[in-house]
Formats: structure tokens, C-alpha cells, sequence
């Protein structure tokens, strides 16, 4: 057992759920215990599954895949964004709209728009319109970027959904069950871990915890991505060899 991962997930109040008359009755295989009549997680089968959760997304990495972060309340947004971008993924941390997976075609049109867009305003596009109609396309740009600027270069469905909270982002998880894309999350006390292939039991609203979470990721996913491209590397020189 990583016993300084341990100390710092402890630090970072990882262990510490809801308070009990919050319970999900599905996460009990998970706590710990109760203290001042709060749920207690058990950091013994937290650590574990994390390391579990990491190898396979690793997996999905070095086989070019394609991992959609989701964290849309305010204490995930940044960290969600960042990880996402440190290893060369997706994200989704602002309002996730229904029909994002499952109604993918109608997303790419408006994909298409966000990216017309910011063409435009690149381009001089703008400079020949009047001010009320740069006025609306910036208001338009800026609204398609916060809902679809991290999943604008996806190209595709993801090949896994990582969500922080579960409850906050059930749409989500329903829109990946529904088309079998595997999930992992981080799953509190007061959640239920139905639909999670890849279940983190954890803290998902303290943003050290979050934060924690995501920074664990983020250095062992970038190393799959930079492994991944000194295999392609070595790939096409012996191709060319």
C-alpha cells in the first residue's frame, strides 16, 4: 500500500463523507465507520480502485483513445479543465447539455457554429459587421464556447466518461450508460455508485480532495500520453528503417 498517498489523501479530507441521514445505502461496502455523525470512507479500498481506475484509463490512452472529463459544479471546474488539457483530452466544466452524448449529431452541428464563429472573429469577419451583430455573435461565441470548447476537437464519442460527483452529473452517466461507455467516478457517501464501472469512493466536493483526484491522474495519464507518443515515434522509424 502507498502509505504517503495515504497521508495525503487524508490531508486532503478524502476520507470524509456525509453526514450520515445523507447516506446512500448502496455505498456501504465503502465506509469506514462514523465519527461526529459523519461518514467515515474507508481509504483502504479508496486507494486501490484509484490505482485500478488509473491503469485503465491508461489503457485507453495508449490505444489512442479518447477520455471525456466531466465536472461541472464550481469546485470541479478547474481542476477538470486542467486535467483534461494536461493529457491531451476533453472536458466538459460548465451546464452539461442533455443529448451531449446521445444525441451527438446535433452537437456537432453546433460544434460546427462555435467553430464558424471563431473563425469570423479571426478572420475580419467581424470588423465588417455592425456593433449590435458582433455584439450577438460574440454573446453566441462565448455561450458555445463555455458549453462545447473542451469537447470541440473530440471528433467523436469518448471512449470513457470520468465524473466527479454523480449526483450532480447523473445526465451524464445515463447518457454513457445508454450507449456503453465505461465510467469513472468519484462516488461520495450520499451517491450511488449505479452506472460506475470504475468506482472511486471519495470526498467529491472538497476542492483538496478534488484537487488531489485529479493531480494523481494528471501525472500518471500525461506519462501514458508521453509514452504513447515515444511508441509512435519508434513506430515510424522503424517504418522507415
Amino acid at each position: 500500500m502507498d502509505i504517503p498517498l495515504m497521508k495525503n489523501m487524508i490531508k486532503a479530507g478524502v476520507h470524509f463523507g456525509h453526514q450520515t441521514r445523507y447516506w446512500n445505502p448502496k455505498m456501504k461496502p465503502f465506509i469506514f465507520g462514523i465519527k461526529n455523525k459523519v461518514h467515515i470512507i474507508n481509504l483502504e479500498k479508496t486507494l486501490p480502485l484509484l490505482q485500478s481506475a488509473i491503469i485503465a484509463l491508461q489503457k485507453i490512452i495508449q490505444r489512442n483513445g479518447k477520455i471525456l472529463f466531466v465536472g461541472t459544479k464550481q469546485s470541479a471546474r478547474p481542476g477538470i479543465k486542467y486535467i483534461a488539457l494536461s493529457c491531451r483530452q476533453f472536458y466538459v466544466n460548465h451546464r452539461w447539455l442533455g443529448g451531449m452524448l446521445t444525441n451527438w449529431k446535433t452537437v456537432r452541428q453546433s460544434i460546427h457554429k462555435l467553430q464558424d464563429l471563431e473563425k469570423q472573429s479571426m478572420d475580419g469577419t467581424f470588423e465588417k459587421l455592425t456593433k449590435k451583430e458582433v455584439l450577438l455573435r460574440t454573446r453566441s461565441l462565448h455561450k458555445l464556447e463555455n458549453s462545447l470548447g473542451g469537447i470541440k476537437n473530440m471528433g467523436g464519442l469518448p471512449d470513457a466518461v470520468f465524473v466527479i460527483d454523480t449526483t450532480h452529473e447523473h445526465i451524464a452517466i445515463q447518457e454513457a450508460n445508454h450507449l456503453g461507455i465505461p465510467v469513472f467516478a468519484v462516488v461520495d457517501t450520499n451517491s450511488s455508485p449505479e452506472g460506475v464501472n470504475y468506482i472511486i469512493p471519495g470526498n467529491d466536493d472538497a476542492i483538496r480532495s478534488i484537487n488531489l483526484y485529479l493531480s494523481i491522474l494528471s501525472d500518471s495519464l500525461s506519462k501514458g500520453y508521453e509514452s504513447k507518443q515515444e511508441s509512435l515515434i519508434l513506430k515510424k522509424r522503424l517504418q522507415e528503417s
